[in-house]
């Protein structure tokens, strides 16, 4: 789903077979990321179907053309549209969508893809022919983020009951010292200074502590001088609730919407039957994420949000409206979303935002939105 997300692709997961007949008619349309499917249309829904389609390409279009225009509101607040990436296609994409910048290259992909771990090498030829693909503009390098839903068969664990509360992320590295080390080196010898080190999964504050020793160490072996910083992704609500206690420490903090939803919801967000209840415009998790916001900006800690949330045209005025001007989106959705943000008024998201805070339900919350931007 994230490869379909990134390339614009329409994805349709959890329906049932028998939906999907052969040679049968099926119709999606994916009104403000809300999917209405109707397997069954008549020539009058199919001829609906197709005018919206052509004026959805024509709205894309338009976008388009002015997505090198920076996204600023009509009260003169500028928004940074950046983008997740996976490989150097996906960045060239995005520089030339109007990115401002890569807020999540998930290296992941690169130790999926691979029969043995990646080398030093390797990974550092990538950073850096990323970088140069970037042109100096900012770029987030997440460290291994591994474990749970995604097996690496190299990385020696165990069976777990409860894999998505096991050894992932930052824990995985941590144990697998030498693989982590080698990541943070080649990551190090860039020596570039838009380049910063993101740590995925961070629960509490002796995990950053003990990254940051490392890292620290690294610096001083390879003689690097250059200020690459370290900053953790806020995904755990202990992260979130603790916010102001990070902020003191950290370089910089990223808010990944997809995990902190299932992990406030407690809800499985691959569960085909529970999915659909794992919402991140659902009161509880808007509530971690204005948490976050409070605690960052007590300290000047920038604060971003790389998660599925970031590239959704509806939540977007919420989360400008946090106090959130940093925004790592799907690549296929920054020129679409730097236009929408142009037609914004931040005083006007804040009473949005904070209306949405007091409301009970997550459907009311959409409710709302669509009311509001319709």
């Amino acid at each position: 789903s994230i490869l379909a997300r990134t390339r614009g692709i329409p994805l349709l997961v959890g329906v049932a077979k028998e939906v999907l007949q052969e040679n049968s008619k099926i119709v999606v349309l994916d009104t403000l990321n809300t999917a209405i499917l109707n397997s069954c249309p008549n020539e009058q829904e199919l001829t609906i179907a197709n005018q919206l389609v052509a004026k959805r390409e024509e709205e894309l279009r338009v976008a388009q053309e002015s997505s090198s225009l920076a996204a600023t509101t009509s009260d003169g607040i500028q928004i940074n549209c950046l983008a997740n990436i996976g490989n150097i296609n996906e960045a060239k994409i995005a520089a030339g969508n109007g990115a401002e910048g890569v807020g999540l290259f998930r290296t992941e992909f690169m130790f999926l893809e691979s029969k043995e771990a990646p080398s030093e090498e390797m990974q550092f030829k990538e950073y850096s022919e990323i970088n140069h693909v970037l042109g100096g503009k900012g770029f987030v390098i997440r460290t291994l983020d591994a474990g749970g839903d995604k097996k690496i068969p190299y990385i020696t664990q165990v069976h777990e009951e409860n894999p998505m509360l096991g050894v992932r992320g930052v824990r995985l590295c941590l144990a697998n010292r030498e693989l982590f080390k080698t990541q943070l080196r080649a990551i190090l010898r860039t020596k570039a200074e838009n380049i910063k080190v993101m740590i995925p999964m961070i629960s509490k504050l002796s995990e950053y502590r003990a990254v940051k020793q490392i890292f620290e160490e690294l610096k001083t072996e390879l003689n690097v001088t250059t200020n690459i910083q370290l900053g953790i992704m806020v995904e755990v609500p202990s992260v979130a609730f603790m916010s102001e206690a990070f902020a003191k420490e950290v370089d910089f903090m990223s808010i990944g919407t997809n995990d902190l939803t299932q992990y406030v919801m407690a809800v499985d967000r691959e569960h085909t039957e529970l999915a659909k209840e794992v919402d991140h415009l659902h009161p509880a998790v808007l509530a971690a994420i204005a948490a976050t916001a409070r605690g960052a900006h007590k300290h000047d800690t920038s604060l971003s949000v790389c998660g599925l949330m970031a590239s959704e045209k509806l939540a977007i005025p919420v989360l400008i409206g946090l106090g959130i001007k940093n925004l790592s989106m799907t690549v296929s959705a920054i020129p679409e979303n730097k236009a929408f943000i142009r037609t914004l008024n931040f005083v006007k998201c804040k009473e949005i935002a904070y209306h949405c805070l007091s409301l009970p339900t997550a459907i009311e919350v959409r409710e709302y939105l669509k009311n509001q931007f319709n």
